[in-house]
């Protein structure tokens, strides 16, 4: 199966096709990982985009049920230079293939990513189509032009739950990634988790920190959260542009001050808004499993795992109120803050790395900090 990649400013790129045949649309990005592709396929925070992976082979050790962030994968299409149509590993229940075929995503394989990467890089991300359809590469150029840009975007909303529910992980399954914690008593904490977008190891993060946790969809109000009585509110990560979300913003606001918050990636930008500031868009953003985060007053660097186009401007920001407590090397971008009065914190990467490192685990350990001293 033949299948083309044209991106809006009619770079063309020709390979082979896998996973459903078809056609997709949405903007081009690249993610750095060297593993956890089905983490990736399944991370909500990749809805409306094509995603290239930069590591060259892809698919090696299949799919499993165990392995997904979300019931089913959530980006709009697959770029790769080389796709296995096979898998070998004791934990695979699914061939790559298959999997994606079976979830109506695309796939275009046998390209030289580096070049696609180097092009994204120098230009920016942009919008694309891959189709194993339609072979005039003008009217797929034409349709690259024709998507709707993710600025301005609400698409927190369209990947949230739609019904409130309480976490409950399978501690059953034999494929789950990690053996089972055991968890130390500790007094029971609630946290009310909103859902733009949020990931499973998430939640298991939380989980294993003593908390209880409910998710609820992203346009709950400030008072049916604060109604729940709960111990701590997370706001998670999530697609899009997150100035749209006016309704998170209005309600972190009421929040902010009555109950501990914690937020992380779109949640972090929300918060940012909510306290005054502003974000902008990345010129390619930061994907990947390898980005060097420094903790302003250690000066300590954590190793971190990234999935986000926007960031909070921080020089909008009310530095008498707000500390700034973490910084990206790589492009001195802002990762993390936290409010001076009020319990509020929040970082930019994903400290659940799944996939990734997990030097920023102790930020769990934080929040819940932060809920046991405001109950006292």
């Amino acid at each position: 199966m033949q299948a083309i990649l044209a991106l809006e400013d009619g770079r063309i790129f020709r390979g082979e096709g896998y996973g459903a045949k078809g056609e997709c649309y949405g903007e081009v990005v690249f993610n750095t990982s060297l593993t956890g592709y089905q983490e990736i396929f399944t991370d909500p925070s990749y809805a409306g985009q094509i995603v290239v992976l930069t590591n060259p082979q892809i698919g090696n050790y299949g799919t499993n049920s165990a392995d997904n962030e979300a019931n089913k994968p959530f980006i709009e299409g697959l770029v790769t230079r080389e796709f296995s149509p096979i898998s070998s590993n004791w934990r695979s229940q699914q061939v790559a293939d298959e999997y994606l075929e079976r979830f109506q995503v695309p796939v275009i394989s046998e390209i030289d990513t580096r070049a696609l990467v180097r092009h994204l890089r120098t230009h920016g991300v942009m919008r694309g189509v891959i189709s194993s359809i339609e072979t005039d590469p003008e009217v797929l150029i034409a349709k690259a032009r024709s998507i709707r840009k993710m600025d301005g975007t609400d698409l927190a909303k369209v990947v949230s739950t739609k019904t409130r529910y309480d976490w409950e992980e399978d501690s059953a399954d034999p494929l789950h990634r990690e053996e089972t914690r055991v968890i130390e008593p500790r007094p029971n904490l609630h946290v009310v988790a909103y859902d733009y977008g949020i990931k499973k190891n998430i939640l298991r993060m939380l989980s294993q920190e003593g908390c209880r946790v409910t998710v609820v969809p992203a346009e709950t109000s400030a008072e049916d959260v604060l109604g729940m009585n709960p111990d701590g509110v997370f706001l998670s990560n999530g697609p899009g542009d997150p100035e749209p979300l006016d309704y998170a913003q209005r309600d972190i606001r009421k929040m902010a001050g009555k109950v501990p918050v914690f937020g992380i990636c779109l949640g972090h930008q929300l918060i940012g808004l909510a306290l005054g500031g502003k974000t902008y868009k990345l010129k390619f953003g930061h994907h990947g499993g390898n980005h060097p985060v420094k903790q302003i007053d250690t000066g300590k660097v954590e190793i971190t795992s990234q999935n986000h186009n926007y960031s909070v401007d921080p020089d909008s920001l009310n530095q008498n109120e707000v500390d700034l407590t973490h910084i990206n090397l790589n492009d001195n971008t802002l990762e993390g803050l936290r409010h001076r009065t009020m319990p509020l914190l929040s970082v930019q990467y994903h400290p659940e790395a799944s996939p990734g490192p997990h030097d920023s685990n102790y930020l769990f350990k934080d929040f819940r900090k932060m809920m046991e001293e405001w109950k006292k």
